[in-house]
């Protein structure tokens, strides 16, 4: 792809935008070295690629390539059976711990491994290769840049401890010195010089004073002397020294050569990681421009739907709707300045090269990209004052160069084509560039004021015109793109809003040709009705979805009101059955009764009574029906209702308490558990509360109190920072208003930190009988920093 293209279309600010989302240093050079690919298997793979990274971080959050280093250098010096230093070293188990958080991202260890569906970049994660032993012994041998632990090797203890006695001993010999040569000493302190103990003595004393001078002081008034005692001490300490630096090289080339045998995977882990931190960096840079895949063909086709230049602010670009190479492979974009021309051609160039750089572009779904092997692009001022070049003679070499390059596989854009030198000459020239790019069946697209191009446009097979739409009476563009119809300047309609004398317009318009008038009138009849037939449009959309969702909501009231009408008939039928079952039983209970008195001669007393419980039970069930009835015709009034009153909300079949008093409508909020759902009052009946009269019983909100906590309790709560007593306090708290909103489980957060924290809310938790469980968090979870309680 030609450079002078990409640098038009500001590709390369593409690119930077890219980079800045990529973590290691050779991911950023895959990003900043990102190809314009025009093999459409290559294009297909990129693409496929970003779209499972970009899937892959909505399913499971962003992944982290922190900690990646370049180790290719000392990959190389293990190749040729070099020594790394320690901090080379270093940086092969941060990347291998990079290489083991990356691979339980893709779900390659563990027993996630089976859950995760397979796509185009399962391969890269599971062939990552952690190499866990050779990471853990660099981690046991070296504990810093600086230190080599003890423990690396049983030789390198024995030293340190050897170094440990001997500086102790210097010390012991030191101290009985300064107490026995106090007078001698300029302070009493214990110093080193040279990587050798001394002291700091009076230089009055220095032949008194038995030792070897290794420094003076800047005024020469105290002298620097290893006492003679300590001598061979000293000695025997710099022996050791040097041992020890033995002792580690010998530590960190047997590290080397365990690293050495792995160079081909280190090697393979580093590009993979590099290649994985490229792929996601480019799907974060779609769910940042909320991109989506483009469909490539070889066919020449274009439609991007709703695409938005990728470098104007979201909030402010306008999506343009575009289609060439399908019924025209020439489009024609006419309208005034500042319309929006200029946008829409490197719109449709850029999101050519983002696609098939593995990009995705930010447009609708379904929108369409063709391959194409190049891309020449004429737009902006390409004035030349050091070749002595106008802005048309610039142009025009341009120009002439595309002519000779371009064919039926590549892209053409022409900005204000044949602009800058005579309008007649100009218009002329313009038709006669494009009628050579159409026969030769080139896609392209130009900008242009000249009205003989919009009649090419219109008396042309396979050439179409395209306006950027303007409002007169506002004054600015809406950057809209409407293909098919020209585009008109507006320069009467703008210059009179800005203050022209009307004569001088009306004289204006007199000077235009017959022609050219009632072309242009055309072109605002055309527009007038475009507008309209638009707003029309748009009117019978908005009444269809009305429809749809009057349907959708009728729909819905139906399945509602059928259900409840099966579940009282259903509820009708159990309790009438029930209800002659009863009746059934008495009456036969009654008759037996009767019938053993009638034999047997019965005292009338015990009949009479029978016969009093019978009507007692029929005159209950006449109250009973008759409280129902005036029950159902009791109507709900606003003046009946408050807020906290208990309800039943009958065309749902639950019980509530009203939150909100009823609107103008008669619509009030009724909180039913944890649902809070919108009703009418004449949904509703007030229920009459039950008044318990048990001894000691005192009655209370719990109900409320319940419902408020379970509707307000959230499912985490925060420790971190506090001091354990604090943390306890509120934890107590929120654990028993968390079960009594009877919540399933919940997530404590104290974070790692030393784990005090921690082991004191563990501590706590076994202490609280309605804690069923509780364990710590997984991945994805907040590993150790969190507690998973489950309530019983």
């Amino acid at each position: 792809m030609n450079e002078k293209a990409l640098r038009t279309l500001e590709y390369n600010k593409i690119i930077d935008l890219l980079a800045s989302h990529a973590a290691t240093t050779f991911g950023k050079e895959l990003c900043t070295h990102l190809p314009v690919c025009t093999d459409l298997n290559t294009i297909q793979r990129l693409q496929t690629e970003t779209s499972d990274a970009l899937s892959r971080i909505l399913r499971r959050g962003s992944i982290s390539f922190g900690g990646i280093h370049d180790i290719r250098s000392s990959i190389m010096r293990l190749g040729i059976g070099s020594t790394l230093g320690a901090a080379e070293l270093l940086h092969i188990s941060s990347d291998l711990d990079s290489t083991l958080r990356v691979k339980a991202y893709g779900g390659y260890t563990g027993k996630d491994s089976d859950t995760i569906s397979e796509d185009s970049l399962t391969e890269y994660f599971a062939e990552l290769e952690p190499l866990t032993p050779l990471n853990n012994e660099i981690k046991r041998c070296i504990i810093s840049e600086e230190e080599i632990a003890d423990d690396a090797s049983p030789s390198l203890k024995t030293v340190r401890r050897s170094i440990h006695n001997t500086n102790d001993r210097i010390r012991s010999e030191l101290s009985s010195i300064v107490n026995s040569s106090r007078t001698m000493l300029q302070e009493t302190i214990i110093t080193m010089r040279n990587g050798r103990y001394c002291l700091p003595v009076r230089s009055e004393f220095k032949n008194q004073f038995q030792g070897m001078i290794h420094d003076q002081s800047s005024t020469g008034s105290t002298l620097f002397v290893e006492p003679m005692a300590i001598v061979r001490l000293n000695n025997e300490l710099k022996e050791l020294s040097i041992r020890e630096q033995e002792e580690i090289e010998k530590v960190l080339a047997d590290l080397s050569n365990q690293a050495a045998e792995y160079c081909e995977q280190l090697k393979y882990d580093f590009n993979t990681l590099s290649e994985l931190d490229f792929i996601f960096a480019r799907a974060t840079l779609s769910k940042q421009m909320k991109a989506t895949e483009p469909i490539f063909n070889q066919m020449g086709i274009i439609s991007i739907k709703k695409g938005r230049h990728p470098l104007i602010d979201p909030k402010k670009v306008v999506p343009i709707d575009i289609m060439i190479g399908k019924d025209f492979s020439l489009l024609i974009i006419t309208g005034p300045n500042t319309g929006g021309k200029t946008v829409s051609l490197k719109t449709v160039g850029l999101l050519t090269l983002m696609g098939q750089a593995g990009l995705h572009i930010p447009a609708f779904d379904g929108s369409q990209l063709a391959v194409f092997e190049e891309v020449y692009a004429d737009i902006g001022d390409e004035q030349s004052i050091e070749q002595s070049l106008s802005t048309f003679s610039s142009h025009m070499t341009n120009i002439v160069t595309i002519l000779n390059k371009a064919d039926e596989k590549s892209l053409v854009l022409f900005d204000e084509l044949g602009a800058g030198t005579d309008p007649t000459e100009g218009a002329a020239l313009a038709m006669s560039i494009l009628s050579s790019l159409h026969r030769r069946s080139i896609r392209a697209m130009a900008t242009t004021h000249y009205s003989e191009l919009k009649i090419y446009a219109l008396s042309t097979e396979g050439v179409s015109n395209a306006s950027c739409e303007f409002d007169v009476e506002t004054l600015r563009p809406t950057y809209r793109l409407i293909i098919g119809i020209p585009g008109k300047s507006n320069a009467f309609a703008i210059s009179s809003k800005l203050g022209l004398p009307d004569y001088i317009i009306e004289d204006a318009k007199e000077r235009i040709g017959h022609q050219d008038k009632s072309f242009e009138d055309l072109i605002s009849d055309l527009e007038v009705n475009r507008v309209t037939i638009e707003k029309e449009q748009n009117e019978l959309l908005r009444y269809k979805q009305e429809i749809e969702q009057l349907k959708k909501n009728l729909a819905q009231k139906n399945e509602a009101l059928d259900a409840n009408r099966d579940r009282l008939l259903r509820e009708a039928k159990e309790q009438a059955g029930q209800i002659l079952q009863e009746a059934k039983e008495f009456a036969d209970l009654s008759i037996r009764k009767y019938n053993k008195w009638m034999q047997e001669g019965g005292s009338i007393k015990d009949m009479e009574t029978e016969r009093n419980s019978l009507r007692e039970r029929l005159s209950d069930s006449d109250v009973a029906q008759a409280k129902h009835k005036q029950k159902q015709n009791k109507k709900v009034s606003v003046r009946d209702l408050k807020v906290g009153d208990s309800v039943h909300v009958i065309n749902l079949g639950l019980k509530g308490t009203i939150s909100t008093l009823p609107n103008a409508k008669g619509d009030l909020f009724v909180q039913m558990g944890i649902l809070r759902s919108l009703v009418n009052m004449k949904d509703i009946e007030l229920l009459d509360e039950e008044v318990i009269t048990a001894p000691g019983y005192n009655k209370t909100q719990s109900g409320k109190i319940l419902m408020s906590k379970s509707a307000t309790i959230h499912p985490e709560i925060n420790l971190i920072g506090k001091m354990v007593d604090e943390a306890l306090s509120e934890l107590d708290k929120y654990l028993d208003d968390a079960y009594l909103a009877r919540l399933p489980q919940v997530t404590i957060i104290h974070g790692r930190g030393t784990g005090a924290l921690k082991n004191a809310v563990h501590a706590h938790l076994k202490k609280l009988k309605y804690v069923k469980s509780f364990r710590v968090g997984v991945f994805g979870e907040g590993d150790h920093g969190v507690t998973i309680v489950e309530f019983k």
